[in-house]
């Protein structure tokens, strides 16, 4: 018996597990927004038989989909910085890409994705998943650079938004810092920090459209920062953005 695979736990590197199942007669809208994250994403177009597993990189910039028929989808959110043991690729290979995990992982990808997709359920996806991942990160080999980028993300998702202050906390300069992040996040500290606050501005926005107060209490300058940053990085004003997700 493999004791390794079946006493481990995916919740060191997963931090979120849903289905998304579509609604008879209604297409299904989707927004990701950019973050620092990396997305495993099984696709069920026939229940058991058809579908595909793909590996969504960090983004830079909002993506859309709208989703139609019968599709079913089961979306793991990793956390950031396990790319490279878990992946066996630094995130910076998979910015703004969506790679079929077979691409990665080779047979060993492929066999795993045909269990996935046969799997009935979330527990025995993560199940499925949890033997694969076990036995990888038990031969992988994780850089330093890793660990020092998921420090620097806990900083910056507690609101240490200057660079600068992070990489002083860490004893290391401001450049070691963002090559290492680049390379193990997929996207600098700046766009990462921009993304948190994003974000933040986004959940807000499900209680509250006053965006005056919102932009204040999220971290930007003013209204007007707080705008600009939403056209750049989603491609729409607050409003439509709110709108769109109604």
């Amino acid at each position: 018996m493999d004791t390794t695979a079946s006493t481990f736990s995916l919740s060191r590197f997963v931090e979120d597990a849903r289905v998304v199942a579509p609604v008879a007669g209604r297409a299904s809208h989707f927004a990701r927004l950019p973050d620092g994250r990396t997305t495993l994403v099984i696709r069920v177009l026939e229940e058991g038989r058809r579908g595909d597993v793909c590996v969504a990189g960090p983004r830079t910039r909002a993506h859309f989909k709208n989703v139609t028929g019968g599709t079913r989808a089961v979306i793991l959110q990793f956390k950031p910085g396990w790319s490279a043991p878990l992946l066996g690729v630094g995130a910076s290979a998979l910015t703004d890409r969506i790679v079929p995990l077979e691409d990665l992982w080779g047979r060993s990808g492929r066999e795993l994705g045909h269990e996935l997709l046969a799997a009935r359920s979330l527990p025995e996806v993560l199940d499925r998943l949890s033997h694969a991942v076990a036995l990888r990160t038990r031969q992988g080999f994780e850089p330093a650079s890793a660990r020092l980028a998921r420090r620097a993300v806990r900083l910056l998702e507690a609101d240490e938004v200057r660079v600068e202050s992070v990489a002083a906390r860490l004893g290391v300069t401001a450049r070691h810092l963002r090559r290492a992040f680049t390379e193990s996040i997929g996207i600098g500290p700046k766009d990462f920090a921009r993304s948190v606050r994003l974000r933040r501005a986004v959940r807000m926005a499900e209680t509250s459209k006053d965006w005056g107060r919102i932009a204040a209490e999220a971290g930007y300058y003013d209204q007007s920062h707080l705008i600009a940053d939403f056209r750049e990085l989603i491609g729409l004003t607050p409003g439509q953005f709110a709108r769109s997700v109604q």
